[in-house]
């Protein structure tokens, strides 16, 4: 026996009065209810005007866009030398999108040599004639074009899967629009122009797909790369007027409701015997409604089919200048769009924005958001969202959108008055006892989002947040 366990016993016979461990036999323990660490301010979920899907699908018409979008190739990579293009990927490039020669893509994606750049070198600059196209398999390349007066300015930045020779398919004698130089060392992969040329020659679904594209591209097409509309302005007397109509998207999308659940199990004896002074089912119900909660958010930033971050349209996607998210990245972010309602980031993200912020000696706006003061740049309210994923090298994005169907923003998609509703869009259903005495109940909460045309919503990538050694 221990001296602390002599002493105690030594207490013990010596006290005069009833002990407090005795006197719990006999007292009401005053309790909480149960607690959970893993709840968050959920702020998209309730940022988010949400849409009546009475349906389980919501359609998304748009206006005919003629202007094919990009976006990024993947790549396979076995050692430091040995990167490969995944060969479905380059339907990713404007020219290639629908192209389905998978023969072709893959002799295409082998022709691509591999080429390593380091820090500060120039891969091609302004005004040379393009003999070469590349697409970026890793690191970051700055782009900078000469002004009116000579200046040089950037432009901005490509990284992973951006691939950079459009330019290639816009004339007899192309040239590049800009210079392009390595900000870090990294890999891209080189295609050059004579192989893509040999490979036009011979093969003829090629030739036709390019033909098609550029088709497209010589059409009518507004700054957002919708179809014109014929319109006259300015005229005087009795002009002819030109006639027009408006044409939509024959394959609209479509988005389904997607469901989060699980099956709550209660034993029948805990219910019944210890139900007091607590209902055990509702308490129970209640942390399970959380964790689906929690889950739900998360499915909205970062599932494939519909999670924000995937359907960021590519042009809506920018890269930081410098690393870290600087005022400077936020103010382009918010440029991208008539109009941003909310930005959203990892709390890691906002710590590393206030970071360069004090650098500069800037001091953020704050505002007031349900009673929670929360930071703000340019009025606009930055909201923390642990659910945006970050990734090696402490990577993160920052996500700015404009909601509301009436605003043409993004909306989350729900359908309420479902059989057993628990609450909006979530439903708790019986699923009856087992042999074990078990109670079973399905919790069920259907959710998924909506982007109702690309500048609602863009994306600042590459957000580097760990904090520089002092």
């Amino acid at each position: 026996m221990t001296v602390e366990a002599d002493i105690g016993s030594l207490a013990e016979q010596n006290r005069s009065s009833l002990g407090t461990a005795a006197a719990r036999n006999l007292a009401t323990t005053t309790k909480s209810a149960p607690q959970m660490r893993g709840i968050s301010s959920r702020w998209l979920l309730r940022r988010l005007p949400w849409m009546e899907v009475s349906g389980g699908a919501y359609r998304v018409n748009r206006r005919l866009s003629l202007a094919v979008g990009r976006g990024r190739v993947s790549f396979a990579q076995a050692g430091a030398d040995d990167v490969r293009i995944i060969p479905g990927t380059l339907t990713e490039l404007p020219v290639l999108r629908g192209y389905r020669d998978e023969a072709l893509l893959e002799e295409l994606a082998g022709r691509f040599a591999v080429r390593e750049v380091r820090a500060g070198q120039v891969l091609v600059e302004q005004g040379q004639p393009i003999t070469e196209v590349f697409v970026v398999a890793h690191g970051r390349i700055e782009r900078i074009a000469a002004g009116k007066y000579g200046e040089a300015a950037s432009h901005g930045v490509v990284a992973d899967g951006d691939h950079l020779g459009d330019e290639a398919l816009d004339g007899p004698d192309p040239r590049w629009a800009s210079t392009y130089r390595a900000e870090t060392a990294g890999v891209v992969m080189a295609l050059s122009w004579a192989d893509f040329t040999e490979l036009f020659e011979r093969s003829e679904s090629l030739r036709e797909q390019v033909a098609a594209f550029l088709a497209n591209a010589a059409r009518g097409v507004n700054s957002k790369g919708e179809a014109e509309i014929a319109l006259a302005a300015g005229h005087e007397g009795e002009h002819p007027l030109p006639g027009t109509y408006v044409d939509y998207e024959l394959a609209p999308r479509e988005y389904e409701l997607s469901p989060t659940q699980t099956v709550l199990r209660v034993h029948s004896r805990v219910s019944d015997l210890y139900n007091g002074p607590m209902d055990q089912l509702q308490e129970q119900l209640k942390l399970t409604v959380h964790e689906i909660r929690e889950r739900q958010e998360w499915e909205l930033v970062n599932n494939r089919d519909y999670g924000l971050l995937h359907n960021a349209d590519y042009d809506q996607r920018i890269n930081t200048h410098s690393g870290p998210p600087t005022p400077d990245d936020l103010d382009e972010l918010l440029a991208m769009r008539r109009d941003t309602d909310l930005l959203l980031a990892h709390p890691k993200a906002i710590a590393a924005f206030y970071r360069e912020c004090s650098k500069r000696g800037i001091y953020p706006d704050h505002t007031e958001v349900d009673g929670h003061r929360l930071p703000a740049w340019r009025g606009v309210p930055l909201f923390p969202c642990g659910k945006i994923p970050v990734g090696d090298g402490q990577l993160t994005s920052i996500l700015a959108m404009r909601t509301g169907a009436d605003r043409q923003g993004v909306v989350g998609l729900r359908q309420t008055g479902i059989p057993d509703e628990y609450e909006p869009g979530l439903n708790v259903r019986f699923m009856g006892i087992d042999e074990h005495a078990v109670t079973r109940y399905l919790v069920t909460a259907y959710s998924s989002a909506a982007v109702l045309v690309p500048d609602a919503i863009g994306v600042l990538e590459n957000v580097h947040i760990a904090a520089p050694r002092s």
